[in-house]
């Protein structure tokens, strides 16, 4: 143990520590420095806890503090406040840099360390400053955009205030700071591991090493006698079915007498420190007997393969879609094209680890609850299922903020282990898994494998379309048949296929479980169509865009469902990205090389917003300053909810920003209203809440109230309940498919130009083109940061990531973006206000994933004649190919 002096923000703090302890453990576990971020299990490799010491940019999770004796640290707390904001901070508020913001304090800290050196940074050095820092939402473009308006401010040259909205600026099409950025930029958004729990025990878990086998035996006896050790918790100490159940009661809190996957769950112990735990987590020896291994689709569909859930069938899901008649227009055709393409499984990769937190509470009859804090995007459907699960009725579901989440937390992942460990040793319990753990815990996105088909006439006009595809699972079915029925309902994408020979199946096998991830169906779905298109039109020798262009589906026509669309705008993309085709074309041709070869490809998307049979619901009420509080569970792992909230309330209401208060992260005052999934919160959140606000503004029209007291006072209500329903949910027709669709669409057209080593076989995305038309634009930045975001993250898809069990274990395995990754991108928006959408808007996040691997892949087959149709693209998998196709 050694004595140090630490200058902390100005303050001088002395502490005894030991030869381990780092800087972050000081400031956040001593200091509740919550600003300085954890997310790659100490190993320097994401930036978020990056503080400054001395004056130069440190990682905090690697500064060992016996060695830091006398220094000066400066962490983002220390900068500014939202009161009195640093300069940097106003930067990223204003530059649309702060999404999630769980990386973003780390992302100020960085920047301040290279402006205090250098006020007038190229974009390739604050690319090398930053090079430490990760980011999973923005694409880093707007990253180094706040850097360079930071520079621009301490320079002298530009002011906060004249960049800020003026006073009576619109509501609709201005990107107002958003109302959680300046929190989150001053380090003050409390994530899940900056709760501060009093008394509360940490938990560890012992998780199957091993993707099938049965559970032999569980010796907790040496893990119990140690240090510090409350207990452990196994499936018989819960209380309820020990099932968390989306739509199959599959999938166990703890597993009881199999494990399914690398990563289930078996056993928890839980002690008075995270050390403690994790040493007695690694006491416990489990027994496991191995079982034939499902590792693929084919394996789990072969006759006589072991069944992996006894009363579950490993195909679990089947379902046709047939439209027309396909053979003969097949047998018609001037030219068809076949192919056979693979996806990956993918982790979705938010910064945030898998964090949950569980205390108990007295509530209002002073009875007993049970307090859920997760970061979920669904808290009503998740209360249900672990009330289910563990047994007990009395409970809340909580919020935090969120660092990302991509669809991963369309799921309960860790909040289940967290509440039975609260209950069995009836402490507050903190779990807070390492990245290492966390994605071994958490769900991926499928993997598909398709054989497609697809024919033309001598017009060029696309006559028929066949795929038989098979969804891998995984070991557990969370939402299974959704992802296989997304990727039906959006199959056809952007264009007109009369004729449909379509064959989608979903099995079990034993690898990590599939869900929810950015685009959930459409992205691998579309990459297969996408990249058969482009086959055909080289083969009939016809420019990809003008093929493209040729068979857009057109108002009245139907898309794979049967069902007739009323408006469909794409046209009019392909129009803004023709000059941009042109000059990459021409650009292309001239730099290429025998070892350097330069592509360009194209893709689109429509994106079915707007499901049949969804439902949303939100309440409002006038408080009594004239404000409006808004009362609706809609999550915002930072994609701009907040945003999109106060604004439509602002627009309707005539109010100020500082006159909504939102209400959106507790299942006590709020009802269920779905996921924060699949685009759908502003359509659908967005229409609920124009509903109630009409019905408000009647009310106090008819009253002349101007505050939810003079309302009351008039013999009315101050609160109302906003709705939104779609159309009727009727099955797809079990034997052709057809049937209702989704309401609206957002719709892109992607420019994707690559250089392509053939030496090699590393392929570099030089620049990235997006055109978009997602309806009327409520907040400019906040849809600019989703397709950002997209494209970058549609890019890792298609060249660098992939989860492979047992091997995948922090960010550089997985090969996550970085700044080194990144590319130029420009973002073209058309603006067509949709008819059905709230004030005319529809959604945005999703989209960006589904035609960006397509476009990628394709500028491949462009710069060097080869088809690559398993993703990811890696330097080695097109190396193989030019081998093979001897280029």
């Amino acid at each position: 143990m050694k004595k140090i002096s630490l200058t902390v923000n100005g303050c001088k703090h002395e502490f005894v520590a030991d030869d381990k302890t780092v800087l972050l453990d000081i400031l956040r576990e001593d200091m509740d420095l919550i600003g300085t971020k954890q997310s790659c299990d100490r190993k320097g490799q994401c930036g978020a806890c990056m503080v400054l010491v001395d004056g130069k940019s440190v990682r905090s999770c690697l500064a060992k503090v016996v060695k830091l004796d006398g220094a000066e640290v400066i962490t983002v707390e220390g900068l500014g406040t939202p009161e009195n904001p640093h300069l940097i901070q106003e930067a990223f508020v204003l530059s649309g840099a702060v999404q999630c913001g769980f990386c973003t304090p780390g992302m100020i800290m960085a920047t301040k360390g290279l402006l205090d050196q250098n006020l007038n940074p190229t974009v390739e050095e604050i690319k090398k400053a930053l090079s430490h820092n990760l980011c999973r939402c923005t694409g880093y473009k707007k990253i180094v955009e706040a850097v360079q308006l930071a520079a621009s401010f301490l320079r002298g040259e530009q002011k906060p205030e004249d960049l800020y909205p003026e006073a009576g600026a619109p509501m609709l099409g201005t990107s107002h700071p958003r109302p959680t950025a300046m929190i989150k930029a001053c380090g003050l958004a409390r994530f899940g591991a900056d709760y501060k729990i009093s008394d509360a025990l940490e938990l560890a878990v012992v998780r199957s090493e091993l993707p099938h086998a049965k559970i032999k035996s569980i010796d907790t006896s040496e893990a119990e006698k140690m240090p510090g050790v409350a207990g452990v918790l196994t499936a018989g100490d819960i209380k309820g079915t020990n099932i968390l159940k989306y739509i199959m009661a599959d999938r166990p809190v703890l597993c009881t007498d199999k494990v399914r996957y690398i990563g289930d769950p078996i056993v928890a112990v839980a002690a008075e420190t995270h050390a403690q735990a994790v040493a007695a987590a690694e006491a416990i020896k489990v027994e496991l007997e191995p079982l034939p291994v499902l590792e693929n689709t084919d394996q789990a569909m072969a006759e006589g393969a072991i069944q992996l859930h006894d009363d579950i069938p490993n195909m679990c899901f089947e379902q046709p879609i047939k439209k027309g008649d396909a053979e003969a227009a097949f047998a018609n055709a001037a030219a068809v094209v076949e192919g056979e393409f693979v996806t990956q499984f993918v982790h979705q990769a938010p910064l945030e680890p898998e964090i949950s937190l569980a205390y108990w509470e007295k509530d209002e009859d002073g009875e007993d609850k049970l307090v859920i804090v997760g970061r979920s995007i669904n808290i009503h459907m998740h209360l249900s299922m672990l009330q289910e699960a563990l047994g007990q009725e009395n409970m809340r579901y909580e919020e935090a903020f969120a660092g990302g989440q991509f669809g991963i937390k369309i799921d309960v992942i860790t909040e289940g282990i967290a509440g039975a460990a609260a209950m069995h040793f009836n402490r507050p319990i903190r779990y807070i898994p390492s990245l290492a753990e966390s994605m071994l815990a958490s769900s991926k996105r499928h993997s598909f494998k398709m054989r497609t088909r697809m024919g033309a006439d001598a017009d060029g006009k696309i006559t028929a379309y066949a795929n038989d595809f098979v969804v891998d699972n995984g070991a557990y079915y969370s939402i299974g048949h959704v992802v296989a029925l997304r990727a039906l309902w959006m199959l056809t994408g952007a264009y007109h296929m009369p004729a449909l020979d379509i064959k989608a199946r979903l099995a079990y096998t034993n690898n990590p479980w599939g869900s929810a991830a950015r685009g959930a169906g459409p992205p691998q779905q579309n990459f297969a169509m996408e990249s058969t298109l482009d086959m055909l039109a080289r083969k009939m020798g016809v420019d990809p865009l003008e093929f493209r262009y040729n068979n857009f589906l057109e108002v009245g026509q139907g898309v794979s469902t049967g069902q007739k669309v009323e408006q469909w705008p794409i046209p009019a993309l392909m129009d803004a990205m023709r000059p941009h085709y042109e000059r990459a074309m021409k650009e292309a041709e001239a730099k290429s090389t025998d070892t350097l070869k330069y592509g360009v490809g194209l893709g689109c998307g429509s994106f079915g917003i707007g499901g049949p049979g969804d439902a949303s619901i939100v309440a409002v009420e006038l408080d009594d300053d004239g404000g409006v509080s808004v009362f609706g569970a809609v999550a915002d792992p930072g994609e701009g909810n907040d945003s999109m909230l106060t604004q439509i309330v602002c627009e309707v209401m005539g109010l100020t920003m500082d006159k909504v208060r939102l209400n959106t992260r507790n299942t006590d005052v709020t009802a269920a209203s779905g996921p924060a999934a699949g685009s759908r919160i502003t359509y659908m959140m967005g229409n609920a809440l124009v509903n109630g606000l009409e019905q408000l503004k009647e009310a106090m029209a008819a009253t002349g109230a101007k505050t939810g007291k003079e309302l009351e006072d008039a013999g009315k209500s101050r609160r109302f309940i906003g709705r939104k329903k779609n159309i009727e949910a009727t099955p797809m027709d079990p034997e052709t498919g057809q049937g209702p669709n989704f309401e609206t669409q957002v719709h892109a057209v992607q420019l994707a130009e690559v250089e392509v080593n053939t030496e090699t076989g590393e392929v570099k995305v030089l620049k990235m083109t997006t055109a978009v038309d997602a309806g009327k634009v409520i907040h400019p930045q906040n849809l600019e940061g989703q397709l950002e975001g997209g494209m970058d993250m549609g890019v890792g898809y298609a060249l660098r990531e992939e989860y492979i069990a047992g091997k995948t274990h922090d960010w550089r395995s997985f090969k996550f973006p970085t700044m080194a990754t990144s590319f130029d991108m420009e973002v073209i928006v058309l603006e067509t206000p949709r008819n059905t959408g709230p004030l005319g808007a529809t959604g945005v996040g999703e989209m960006c994933m589904v035609p960006t691997a397509p476009a990628v892949l394709n500028a491949i087959d462009d710069a060097t004649g080869v088809r690559i149709t398993t993703l990811p693209a890696t330097p080695e998998r097109v190396k193989a190919a030019l081998a093979a196709a001897g280029a």
